[in-house]
């Protein structure tokens, strides 16, 4: 994958997502709890999380797909489990299933102190480029 591309304009960048660990197997980002990703009564908008969320699955399912595919997010659920103000989140996404056609992720967000901040589901196509 070219993570190049990750930093340049797009919602990653806009968001702060940094990339720690990128396998096939466990994608590990971070992205700092700012006043831009606030929601309008100052804590963390639960669309920033379901952002970060299918991020990580993404790179995951593309990580597995096989060579010329990519993948595309197709379904997402969030459980918004615990507010912040401020701080680092780190998004951990695991595959639950790798198939031909579908990959569905596990991802869990949590806090510095590693409390679980949110818990996610992510469901991708997975496409040949063209």
């Amino acid at each position: 994958m070219n993570f190049y591309q990750l930093q340049q304009e797009s919602l990653v960048s806009t968001l702060g997502i940094r990339v720690l660990e990128a396998t096939p197997e466990r994608v590990v980002a971070e992205m700092d709890v700012t006043p831009k990703i606030h929601q309008p009564f100052g804590f963390l908008h639960g669309g920033a999380s379901v952002s970060l969320a299918e991020t990580v699955a993404s790179i995951g399912a593309f990580l597995a797909a096989p060579e010329g595919h990519t993948s595309f997010g197709l379904e997402i659920n969030a459980n918004h489990l615990r507010s912040m103000r401020e701080g680092k989140l780190t998004a951990t996404a695991t595959p639950l299933h790798s198939g031909r056609t579908t990959a569905v992720w596990n991802i869990e967000i949590r806090d510095e102190q590693g409390r679980l901040v949110c818990i996610s589901r992510c469901t991708l196509a997975i496409t040949p480029v063209r």
